[in-house]
């Protein structure tokens, strides 16, 4: 299985993902291949959600030759993906590759980088739109967003899902880079959640930027600044 646990997270080490990944780190990769890159990733992390953490059974298949038994995914119908607006869209794109006939919610949450970093390392975050399907006991539940730096988005968004849910099968906060003060702020602040990344990076700079991360997500995949 290409899913370990690393601490108070769990890490995606297959060799796809870490290769898309490096492609989207280099500083070289231009805006469309950074949306490609993105899109590509979460492809790869839906599969291996479908891997890691759903059940499969026994079905009888009628081949064209004679009977047989194969196997068939089960839950792919009771899944949830929340894009984190803007840089999620196109990571989302991918997942939604692994998950067609998933539910989407939509959360624009941003951090008040004006304000500048908390004495606990986090940030003042604003929360201005929120569109949740019906969430049941027997989803799961993805929450997408490429970055978890300090971890205050994912926490704001995270706390709207749980609030939004009485119940669910699994909670999973699904990024393409973490620091490990935001895996940890996740894992304590949202314990239902698991938290789910394909790197987890060295640190947080003084501007809470994550260390050597891939730069802005969301400049890079829309060619904004």
């Amino acid at each position: 299985m290409s899913i370990e646990q690393r601490d108070t997270g769990y890490l995606i080490t297959h060799a796809l993902a870490k290769d898309t990944l490096s492609t989207l780190r280099s500083v070289e990769t231009e805006q469309v291949g950074f949306r490609e890159g993105l899109v590509d990733l979460g492809r790869i992390c839906g599969y291996e959600i479908i891997d890691g953490a759903m059940d499969s059974e026994f079905v009888p298949i009628q081949t064209p030759l004679a009977e047989t038994t194969g196997e068939r995914v089960t839950g792919l119908e009771n899944v949830v993906i929340v894009t984190v607006l803007r840089a999620a869209t196109p990571f989302v794109e991918g997942l939604m590759k692994a998950f067609p006939e998933a539910r989407q919610g939509v959360i624009s949450a941003s951090r008040d980088e004006s304000a500048g970093m908390n004495d606990d390392g986090g940030f003042p975050i604003t929360v201005e739109y929120v569109k949740l399907p019906e969430i049941t006991a027997e989803d799961t539940v993805i929450v997408a967003d490429p970055m978890l730096a300090t971890g205050s988005t994912m926490c704001a968004v995270l706390d709207h899902v749980v609030d939004a849910a009485d119940r669910f099968e699994d909670l999973i906060a699904l990024s393409a880079v973490s620091a490990p003060e935001g895996v940890l702020r996740v894992s304590e602040t949202v314990p239902a959640a698991d938290v789910l990344t394909v790197a987890i990076d060295d640190e947080l700079d003084d501007d809470g930027f994550i260390v050597p991360g891939l730069g802005d997500a969301g400049d890079r995949a829309f060619g904004t600044v």
